[in-house]
């Protein structure tokens, strides 16, 4: 008989699937963003100290965001901190996911001896939401200060010029020298595409008027159990890191101009921490508004220097004439009264 042709050998037994990567930890070996927490002291005179260019001007600071961001808090938590106690001046709600700000509201913060304000004014205005919420145009018109205090937004329709409301003919003080935008750390990842378009609208108009732009990322103990644990974790915990990176990249606003604070809420009593962190964020707001308005004299008074000492491009431009004319006529108004006093 012949031989049994022989049984191929059985297949080797399946490998066992590879283990995952390892997670990367939770917390850098070192901070990414250095912060001194032992400054607040130092970092709360600054801004006690700050002064604009002219005593004329006021800085003003228009905060925007989704619904819920924590907008009213973040005012409520500057007052806070400069005043020593817990403050409520912005009216805050808990139990809405609708925004509780219906009106333009100016928050003037008050010095410790109650005679004066602060050279800087925060304005509250009604949140973000995709389908209501306030309109992106009468945060436009915010912007160029058409806004008067007390207005009650209408999501259903803009701002008009026959309002009482809209302000004709704003002054310095009234239009927006920076530009903050709040989101809640915790829930930008859900956020609709619509209201990032909304914001990405706000920033174009900004940036069409040389408005500095920063954001505020709040509610940071909700993101990382680190950060929860030890506010000293914000710059060093990967979470963190990773959705101030995904936010920048959504929106624009670049790493070095977000600042993620932890509001004043279940607290009582004035927390080290979280002061070093609001007073780092705002130190921030109020250097790039100074430089805003440091910007507009200058280009004020290059503006006039070139009306009396032209250069043959100067003269070849159609704004030079303009300026020239509104000048003549003004001049020969000082003149007809002047003569008529007489």
């Amino acid at each position: 008989m012949g031989q049994r042709p022989s049984r191929p050998p059985p297949p080797p037994p399946p490998q066992p699937p590879a283990p995952p990567p390892p997670r990367p930890p939770p917390l850098f070996s070192k901070p990414w963003r250095e912060i001194n927490w032992g400054d607040r002291a130092s970092a709360l005179q600054h801004v006690r100290d700050y002064k604009p260019p002219t005593e004329r001007h006021q800085l003003r600071i228009l905060l925007y965001g989704p619904a819920g961001a924590g907008k009213s808090s973040f005012i409520n938590s500057v007052q806070s901190v400069l005043r020593g106690r817990m403050c409520s001046q912005a009216l805050v709600d808990n139990t809405s996911s609708q925004s509780f700000t219906r009106k333009y509201t100016t928050y003037k913060i008050p010095k410790g001896d109650q005679q004066s304000f602060y050279p800087f004014v925060f304005n509250d205005i009604m949140g973000l939401e995709s389908k209501k919420g306030i309109p992106v145009d009468d945060v436009k018109l915010a912007l160029k200060g058409h806004v008067k205090d007390g207005y009650k937004f209408d999501p259903d329709s803009k701002l008009s010029e026959y309002n009482p409301f809209y302000n004709k003919y704003p002054k310095t003080n009234d239009k927006v020298h920076i530009l903050v935008c709040v989101i809640d750390a915790a829930n930008f990842s859900v956020m609709k595409d619509e209201t990032k378009q909304k914001i990405r609208d706000i920033r174009m108009e900004a940036s069409d008027l040389d408005i500095p732009q920063v954001a505020i990322l709040t509610k940071i103990d909700e993101v990382s159990p680190e950060v929860k644990a030890d506010l000293k974790n914000i710059y060093k915990a990967q979470s963190m890191k990773d959705q101030m990176e995904r936010f920048s990249a959504d929106v624009g606003i670049p790493m070095n101009c977000i600042f993620p604070v932890k509001n004043y809420h279940q607290e009582i009593n004035i927390d080290n921490d979280i002061d070093v962190l609001i007073l780092s964020a705002l130190r921030e707001i109020i250097s790039y508004g100074d430089d805003f308005i440091n910007l507009k004299k200058s280009n004020d008074r290059l503006i006039w220097f070139k009306v009396f000492n032209p250069s043959s491009e100067d003269v070849s431009s159609p704004v030079y004439w303009i300026v020239c004319l509104l000048v003549g006529l003004l001049v020969g108004l000082l003149v007809t009264w002047f003569v008529s006093r007489i």
